[in-house]
């Protein structure tokens, strides 16, 4: 089977869940959010939850739970937190739970990344990795790095992603 085919979607939209860690984005003030929202949405997926939590270990571990124990939630997306400032805890947290760690979505997303914003891209922490047979994404919480990791990486292979980590 050639790649093409491999990628072809298998299924309808995918499940997501998307979480925001933020102390100050919540509601409107999440364009971020809202962006994935949107970007999604516009792609045929399905946004099952979507929740705000502190920048803190707990709330984002219980965030994860709760995304975790949706059967429909395929994908979860965290967006803040991936810095460099004390606070930003996202990345560890999420890190420390992956069972398997995709390293090849936060390399290619600092290379696209640098492409626009030069050598300030090593202060991101954007991961992906598996969870329970889901994909899990820490994203930044700015819209403009939103908009590169959905457009350039993650929508043109989140079927293939899905499929290849749920073994379909």
């Amino acid at each position: 089977m050639g790649l093409e085919e491999h990628r072809e979607p298998k299924q309808a939209g995918i499940g997501v869940a998307i979480i925001t860690v933020s102390d100050t984005r919540r509601g409107r003030e999440d364009s971020g959010g809202g962006y994935l929202v949107e970007a999604l949405e516009e792609a045929q997926h399905e946004v099952h939850w979507r929740t705000w939590v502190p920048d803190e270990r707990l709330s984002i571990k219980e965030a994860l739970a709760k995304a975790l124990s949706m059967p429909e939630v395929e994908v979860v997306l965290f967006t803040g937190g991936t810095g460099l400032a004390p606070r930003d805890v996202t990345s560890q947290v999420l890190q420390d739970a992956f069972e398997l760690a995709i390293p090849g979505f936060g390399e290619l997303f600092r290379m696209l990344s640098y492409e626009e914003i030069g050598p300030a891209t090593i202060l991101s922490r954007a991961s992906a990795g598996v969870i329970l047979g889901r994909l899990i994404c820490s994203l930044p919480g700015s819209p403009k790095a939103l908009r590169l990791a959905m457009e350039r990486i993650l929508l043109p292979e989140l079927h293939h992603l899905v499929n290849q980590i749920q073994g379909r």
